[in-house]
């Protein structure tokens, strides 16, 4: 945190450590209460502006997969995409460079020069489905 500028608190350096060790895809109020549970007292807005100072330094991204919250994740430089179930939430990560691909060969077709994309699969995985 300290080389993005950031102050390194005992209670930022503990939201950061638990955001990081859940390896992403968390809601704020996910992440608040995995932190609460190694420190109660820490507040929602502490939570909040963590993560927001997370985002504005390039260390977390924010995404929304239309579920009406804002998830977070840890930013990368590798691209993937998203499959999002639609039954349980569950977010998995994935890349595949056909369709990637496929999405350059697509936009060049049209004439058009991507410069950036994402991609989010809806569906149900097979845990739900198996249920």
């Amino acid at each position: 945190m300290a080389r993005h500028g950031l102050k390194a608190t005992r209670q930022r350096t503990l939201i950061f450590e638990t955001f990081y060790a859940a390896g992403g895809h968390l809601s704020a109020e996910e992440l608040l209460e995995r932190v609460r549970l190694e420190d109660p007292k820490i507040s929602q807005a502490t939570v909040y502006r963590t993560l927001r100072l997370l985002t504005e330094c390039g260390l977390a991204e924010a995404r929304n997969f239309g579920d009406g919250q804002t998830r977070y994740e840890i930013a990368s430089d590798e691209h993937h995409d998203h499959l999002i179930c639609t039954e349980c939430g569950r977010i998995e990560e994935f890349e595949d460079p056909e369709i990637e691909a496929l999405q350059e060969k697509v936009a060049r077709a049209h004439g058009f020069e991507m410069t950036y994309h994402k991609m989010e699969l809806y569906g149900v995985c097979p845990e739900c489905r198996s249920k």
